[in-house]
C-alpha cells in the first residue's frame, strides 16, 4: 500500500532551487500545492517550498505540529536520518551519478580499460565453463534420467533422393491464370 503522504514529520529531498539534493522535513502543510519546510541538520532555514519540488522518502520523524526548528533538529538527530538515509539504495544512486557526473577524461579512460579488462576475464571463464557443459551433453538443460549426452546429428540424405522429377499438373484450358472463355 501506499505511505509516502505528504504530512508533519516526512522526511523529502529538495528536487529544485539552490537547495536541491538535501534532506528536509515537512513541519506542516500550508495548502494542497505548499508546505513548510525546515532542515536544520543539512543547512535549509525554514520556508515554504511547493510539494511537486520535493521527492518525498519513506521516512517520518515524530514531533509535534509546527514545531520549532531546535525541536525538529533534536528529532532528526535522535532519527539518526543521515546515516539511515545513506544505507538507501537511492542514496548509493545519488552517488554514483554525481561520481559519474564528476569524471574527467582521464577517468573514463581508466573505466573503459577497467571493463575491458573485467570483460576479458568473465568472457574467458564463460568460454571455460561452455567448454565443459557442452563436452557433458548438459548445453541444452539436464536430460531427465541421468546424465545423457547429446544425441547424434542425422545424417545427410543421399542426393538421388533429392533429384526426383516433380509431378506436372496439366494445365487448364485457355491462358494461364485467366478463366476459360465461355462460347
Amino acid at each position: 500500500s501506499f505511505t509516502k503522504f505528504v504530512e508533519t514529520g516526512r522526511v523529502a529531498k529538495c528536487a529544485v532551487g539552490k537547495y536541491k539534493g538535501r534532506l528536509v522535513c515537512i513541519v506542516n502543510v500550508i495548502d494542497q500545492n505548499r508546505v513548510l519546510i525546515d532542515g536544520p541538520t543539512s543547512g535549509v532555514p525554514r520556508q515554504q517550498y511547493a510539494v511537486n519540488h520535493l521527492h518525498l522518502t519513506k521516512f517520518r520523524v515524530r514531533f509535534p505540529h509546527t514545531a520549532r526548528t531546535r525541536l525538529v533538529r533534536d528529532a532528526l538527530v535522535k532519527f539518526d536520518i543521515k546515516k539511515k538515509f545513506s544505507e538507501t539504495r537511492w542514496h548509493e544512486r545519488a552517488a554514483a551519478k554525481y561520481k559519474r557526473f564528476n569524471m574527467n577524461d582521464f577517468d573514463r579512460f581508466k573505466l573503459r580499460l577497467a571493463r575491458r579488462e573485467r570483460n576479458r576475464v568473465v568472457s574467458a571463464q564463460y568460454k571455460k565453463m561452455k567448454k565443459v557443459v557442452v563436452s557433458n551433453g548438459m548445453l541444452f538443460g539436464k536430460p531427465r534420467k541421468g546424465t545423457k549426452p547429446l544425441p547424434p546429428k542425422r545424417e545427410k540424405k543421399p542426393e538421388d533422393a533429392k533429384k526426383k522429377k516433380k509431378k506436372v499438373r496439366p494445365a487448364k484450358k485457355g491462358a494461364a491464370g485467366a478463366p476459360a472463355k465461355k462460347k
